[in-house]
């Protein structure tokens, strides 16, 4: 494996085989398996969970890590082509990338959606012009529109805990102060599409997935013997659920306007997930979101604290499916 961008990429048995390696790497640890190979990690956003989980994983396989925040104690990076640098930029991913890239053996870039043209974010513009300069392995840490390391950990939590590969997943939007960016839910539609699952994305008015991702996950779906579609009768789309994975995003009718966003999730304090949500689910319906989650906002307390709550589960596996990532690109 040179390179992890995106779980399309990949086929099904291949996404099975890795998530395999993983349980594998979980219950017969290799510490010496990567030993004097190094991970570089580039974090131009925020991270929690994404950070210390791959310097976990590297850790735990016997290798090395170093991280890079541009602009906190570096160099702040352009990554504009054809950029006058005469503002606050310093130096230019162009020059900037593949010198950390020729530091070390992989290495993984989180670059988030611009989130002022959607056909640019969809396209991947930002993230891809990085992936051309990079001639080392590559591990997308969360892109525009994709986050597969968070998908394939899902996918696996879902396996350990038994939820059916034919099952039903909703994928539900959830109220937030401000728009976020489409990565998870893309990725997370894709993911359960591409496992087998009727996935029904559960959404008010003027939050439509892009037509794009909706078709990229069809496709998955028609290959997996699943179904993708969408919804805002909300009683309706969870009847008989397997898994609630709820996720905030902006609005894809508004892209890039945040005050219209604004304007229109006034009204929508409504969707933040309450117990009550669960009536007609699945009696043992899982409840999945990727993280960080803002409590009674998107998401109630007596939900995220229950039984029905996998969260913690997510979030360690996504050091073990990690894990499997490396091991396959650097042993």
């Amino acid at each position: 494996m040179h390179r992890f961008l995106d779980l399309a990429d990949f086929s099904r048995d291949e996404i099975i085989a890795l998530i395999d390696l993983a349980r594998h790497l979980e219950q017969r640890p290799e510490p010496r398996a990567l030993a004097g190979r190094i991970l570089g990690l580039v974090f131009f956003n925020p991270s929690l969970r994404t950070l210390a989980s791959f310097q976990a994983g590297m850790a735990r396989l016997g290798g090395t890590s170093f991280v890079i925040t541009p602009g906190q104690g570096t160099w702040q990076l352009e990554t504009q082509l054809g950029a006058v640098m005469n503002g606050a930029t310093a130096e230019h991913v162009r020059e900037g990338i593949p010198v950390l890239a020729s530091y070390c053996d992989a290495l993984g870039i989180r670059a988030f959606a611009e989130g002022k043209d959607l056909a640019r974010d969809l396209a991947e513009t930002q993230f891809q012009a990085m992936a051309e300069i990079v001639d080392k392995p590559l591990i997308n840490l969360e892109s525009a529109m994709n986050h597969p390391c968070q998908s394939l950990a899902d996918w696996k939590t879902m396996d350990d805990l038994a939820v059916p590969r034919g099952g039903k997943l909703v994928l539900s939007w959830v109220q937030h102060p401000r728009a976020l960016p489409l990565a998870v839910p893309a990725a997370t539609v894709h993911m359960a599409a591409m496992r087998g699952m009727e996935v029904v994305v559960l959404r008010p008015e003027g939050y439509a997935l892009p037509a794009a991702i909706m078709e990229k996950a069809r496709a998955a779906a028609s290959s997996a013997g699943g179904s993708v579609r969408e919804s805002a009768n909300r009683a309706e789309a969870l009847a008989g659920a397997h898994v609630l994975y709820a996720k905030e995003w902006g609005s894809t009718e508004h892209y890039g306007n945040a005050e219209a966003d604004a304007r229109l999730r006034e009204n929508l304090s409504d969707w933040c997930v309450i117990p009550e949500w669960f009536t007609g689910a699945d009696a043992d319906c899982k409840f999945m979101h990727c993280l960080p989650v803002r409590r009674n906002v998107a998401v109630a307390d007596a939900v995220l604290d229950s039984s029905r709550s996998i969260v913690r589960r997510e979030a360690y596996n996504r050091m073990t499916a990690q894990m499997a990532v490396l091991h396959r690109m650097l042993s």
